[in-house]
């Protein structure tokens, strides 16, 4: 009985991992033929790489990757630096009211991201920076981030930074040589978060970008729906390229994100 209530078991999960794979199986699939209908039928003989060369030649995704990487790259240095020091300043630097104005802070968390973005739009248009990279960057700056390194940060023995004050050592080599090495875990998994939640917004960009010519790799596979006729082997293409490049990075860090996911956790 037990047996067979272990296999049943297995059947459920192998069944699981086919449902949750047969959609990505199903984009690749049609991204390499040349469609307007969604189906899952496969004609071998229609397969071909047009989608993803007409994709980097007519429809100008090759540049479209290039400012989503510019703009994730911007938005995870700004993120982690300013979530890191502020961090610290509310973890290791006590003052009257840091407590108060910590948790005031993390209310912010309970905003929804579209209630300021008519705020942003005006502030950024003001300053004459709006549709620029760092516009694009900047909204992924949040608490959560600031969160997430002061509850590892407290797992820090303040013995040792105590240790390097009497040395003389500064704030500054404090945190650059002995806080930033023992947190290194949740900086990557922080690193990650900003890269998917940046990678993958489609919102922020449709209001701000006003030109075909600079636009995402969300906005340009959105792009390539038409009005009358769609080409699905075109979408599905797009589709597996914005998607394959955070599936990727994901893979190659996956055990330094799982490791600061867990330790945050534990020690936090």
């Amino acid at each position: 009985m037990g047996k067979l209530l272990r296999y049943l078991f297995d059947a459920f999960i192998a069944l699981m991992v086919v449902l949750c794979i047969l959609p990505f199986g199903m984009m690749l699939v049609t991204s390499l033929q040349k469609t307007t209908t969604l189906d899952f039928k496969i004609s071998w003989d229609k397969f071909t790489l047009d989608n993803y060369i007409h994709l980097f030649s007519a429809q100008g995704l090759g540049k479209a990757l290039l400012t989503s990487t510019i703009v994730t790259l911007l938005a995870i240095v700004m993120n982690v630096l300013i979530c890191v020091l502020a961090a610290y300043g509310f973890a290791f630097k006590k003052f009257p009211g840091s407590e108060k104005i910590f948790w005031i802070y993390l209310l912010t968390l309970m905003v929804p991201g579209q209630v300021t973005m008519i705020p942003l739009f005006l502030m950024f248009k003001k300053m004459g920076i709006l549709g620029s990279y760092f516009s694009l960057a900047i909204p992924f700056i949040g608490a959560f981030g600031v969160f997430l390194i002061r509850q590892f940060m407290s797992s820090v023995p303040k013995s040792l930074l105590e240790a390097a004050k009497i040395d003389g050592a500064s704030d500054f080599r404090i945190l650059v040589r002995i806080v930033v090495p023992l947190i290194r875990p949740v900086l990557v998994a922080l690193a990650i978060f900003t890269f998917l939640n940046a990678w993958n917004d489609f919102l922020w960009p449709l209001i701000t970008l006003s030109s075909d010519e600079a636009k995402t790799v969300t906005l340009a596979v959105a792009q390539l729906s038409g009005k009358f006729l769609t080409q699905y082997g075109m979408v599905m293409a797009g589709s597996v390229v914005a998607f394959t490049v955070p599936f990727l990075v994901y893979c190659f860090m996956q055990k330094s994100f799982v490791q600061g996911i867990a330790l945050s956790g534990i020690k936090g």
